[in-house]
């Protein structure tokens, strides 16, 4: 089988390293790819929402299998597109996208289905936002209605704070038309976790839990970005709380979409947090987070092609998950300056003498190849993914390689997996 990974980040990187250890699979793609997709797939100069370029690509290849890493190109409908044209495309239609794509959608169904998570309200204007906060003095989190690239969540101290926030995304328009809509919502107290899962339209099969990194600081301090690191497994999320969130969110989600006349397939994404009233969603994703991924790609032993295809086929029911006792940690490795604005080009040295280390990858995400060199090419560069027999011992293994990566002006958390301790 040859088989089509859409994207360029670390995500894709992961994707496509894991796709190529299968026994079906003949070869890989990657469009448009990185520096890192190059070594385990053949890079394909298409962009990831050129869904026209991508289709004709797929037709003209024999690809027998497109797997979708990013959230837009979903939304944007493009495994109706290649569903449509008789291909098979892994991730959810266009009307199952929008649980990512709008916020506000979100929302709504889970208070319609009676789904935990936290109050909240809806503006489409910023003056009625504004006299909704003015006099609140508890913490508040402003979310843009569309997609933002994991950026769109400002957290607000108080009603000053929210103030400021509605401001810059209805008034300044930092965001364009994601925020056009906005929702203000209680904040929720408690440990963050994620919860991957694969899903049929029926069956829901979990993955392993993860914990991810969004502040930009050691100390979840400063602003929120696409994740600065994540590791897996997540102790604070045992057995028993992952088949609670399976029963109570997961199933509830996608019995919800169905009933809306939006079945959803692919991979359900639940950010969560754990809070003394129970799991609440904060969010859905309509994919493979990143840098979730690497880290739990990193651990599962299953040949990961035939849980695509049984996603699509609608058999899901009866497959399992192997997966390793070990720990892994990916230590994402930026710019200066992300998530606001940053420098490209910078050469990357190191990266053999790090990726040579035992238990050690390392992903790709904004990198590009020049002249024989690796040089920087967005916000998140690298994630650093290391294994290890215990979550302190996979933390030093993954350092260690990060210790050995330098450009000019890099920047990294000190403290990815140490949450836990």
């Amino acid at each position: 089988m040859r088989v089509l990974v859409v994207g360029g980040g670390g995500r894709e990187h992961a994707l496509a390293w894991k796709i190529g250890q299968s026994p079906k699979v003949e070869k890989v793609f990657c469009a448009p790819g990185n520096a890192g997709t190059a070594e385990v797939a053949e890079n394909v100069p298409v962009a990831a929402e050129d869904i026209d370029g991508l289709l004709r690509f797929a037709r003209e290849n024999a690809i027998g299998l497109t797997v979708v890493g990013p959230e837009q190109p979903l939304v944007l409908g493009i495994v109706d597109r290649f569903r449509d044209a008789g291909l098979r495309a892994f991730g959810p239609r266009a009307r199952a996208a929008e649980i990512e794509g709008s916020k506000v959608f979100c929302k709504n169904l889970l208070k319609k289905y009676g789904i935990p998570t936290g109050d909240y309200q809806v503006f489409d204007s910023s003056d009625k936002a504004a006299a909704y906060v003015k006099d609140l003095n508890e913490p508040l989190v402003v979310k843009v209605d569309g997609l933002a690239a994991g950026k769109g969540v400002i957290l607000c101290e108080d009603g000053r704070e929210a103030l400021a926030a509605i401001d810059t995304i209805m008034r300044d328009g930092q965001f364009g038309e994601a925020g056009n809509l906005i929702v203000v919502e209680e904040f929720l107290r408690g440990q963050e976790v994620s919860l991957l899962a694969f899903t049929d339209g029926e069956t829901v099969l979990p993955l392993d839990s993860a914990q991810d990194h969004k502040a930009a600081y050691d100390g979840d301090r400063g602003p929120n970005t696409g994740g600065m690191g994540a590791y897996s497994p997540a102790a604070v999320l045992t057995p028993a709380l992952s088949r609670q969130v399976t029963d109570e969110i997961l199933l509830p989600t996608v019995r919800a979409m169905a009933a809306e006349g939006r079945p959803y397939q692919g991979l359900l994404y639940a950010g969560l947090m754990l809070t003394e009233r129970g799991p609440r969603v904060l969010e859905f994703n309509a994919r493979f987070g990143d840098p979730e991924t690497q880290p739990l790609l990193m651990r599962m032993q299953s040949d990961i092609v035939p849980l695509f295809e049984a996603c699509i086929d609608g058999n899901l029911a009866g497959h399992s998950i192997e997966w390793s006792d070990e720990t892994a940690v990916c230590v994402v490795m930026a710019a200066e300056g992300y998530p606001a604005d940053y420098e490209k080009g910078k050469v990357i040295e190191g990266l053999a003498e790090a990726g040579a280390l035992p238990g050690v990858v390392v992903f790709h995400a904004g990198t590009k190849s020049g002249e024989g060199r690796v040089l920087t090419s967005g916000g998140r560069v690298l994630g650093v993914t290391a294994t290890g027999k215990s979550r302190g011992e996979a933390i030093e293994s993954a350092y260690r390689a990060v210790e050995k990566i330098r450009w000019d002006g890099m920047h990294y958390r000190r403290d990815i997996g140490r949450r836990a301790e």
